[in-house]
């Protein structure tokens, strides 16, 4: 009898051994020289986040900076709103978590089963030029851990080189947001850089939905997406890869 307990104890320990993810958010609030503020999307943080977190995984938040990374004051606008943000702006305890994020030099990728990116403008600026990141993700990578970015977040992949120091994105399916999606936003002169070019110019096989339309891809661990209505998509695969 106790030998049977004991067996059984331990089968539900290991079902329900929480899978823990990192959250890399930036920590970049200017737009360019327009004098307006920028920085992570919060549809593009709150879906991915309550997605996985709904579903029993540990998530860990970090930026460059540490602390409280910044929000895109258009995230907010009442037109942006979604179940998901209105969920976020209610969530004291979240906010409190928020405040906290972790500094990236202080990372391990060995402390996680994933990485997740979020978007916003932000990442163009700090996300893709931060050693720190390249090295975070090169590492996750390296131990055979899926790395997940949505919107302009794989902004972050413009230095990640592959072992054989090629871009990363070199041959692998990817997306991002588009350049007409820039476009439509009037932002595509202020941005120091857009993201389809950028995975285009490093080898990536770019494709793309319709503008603002939810689309992602899975190309072995390299999980991407689109645009802010592709975040719990981008999600809910990073879950399955988990899972497997």
């Amino acid at each position: 009898m106790k030998i049977s307990r004991i067996l059984l104890l331990t089968k539900v320990t290991k079902k329900t051994k929480a899978m823990h993810v990192l959250f890399v958010l930036t920590s970049h609030d200017k737009l360019g020289n327009t004098g307006k503020k920028t920085g992570f999307w919060i549809e593009e943080f709150a879906s991915p986040y309550y997605y996985l977190t709904d579903k029993g995984v540990e998530v860990t938040l970090a930026s460059p900076a540490g602390g409280q990374p910044p929000i895109d004051p258009s995230s907010d606008k009442p037109e942006n709103q979604t179940e998901a943000t209105i969920r976020f702006k209610a969530d004291e305890a979240l906010q409190e978590k928020l405040s906290r994020t972790i500094p990236l030099a202080d990372i391990s990728a060995q402390d996680y089963d994933a990485v997740f990116y979020p978007g916003g403008h932000g990442p163009l600026w700090d996300l893709a030029e931060s050693e720190d990141s390249a090295t975070l993700i090169e590492t996750f990578y390296g131990l055979q851990k899926p790395v997940a970015l949505v919107c302009h977040a794989p902004a972050a992949l413009k230095n990640v080189k592959n072992q054989e120091g090629q871009p990363l994105v070199k041959g692998k399916k990817v997306t991002g947001f588009a350049n007409s999606e820039e476009d439509l936003v009037q932002l595509t002169e202020v941005v120091p850089f857009l993201v389809e070019d950028m995975l285009k110019q490093n080898g990536g096989i770019y494709s793309k939905a319709g503008d603002f339309e939810p689309y992602a891809l899975e190309d072995g661990l390299l999980i991407t997406g689109q645009n802010p209505a592709s975040s719990e998509k981008v999600a809910e695969l990073l879950l399955e890869k988990l899972q497997k």
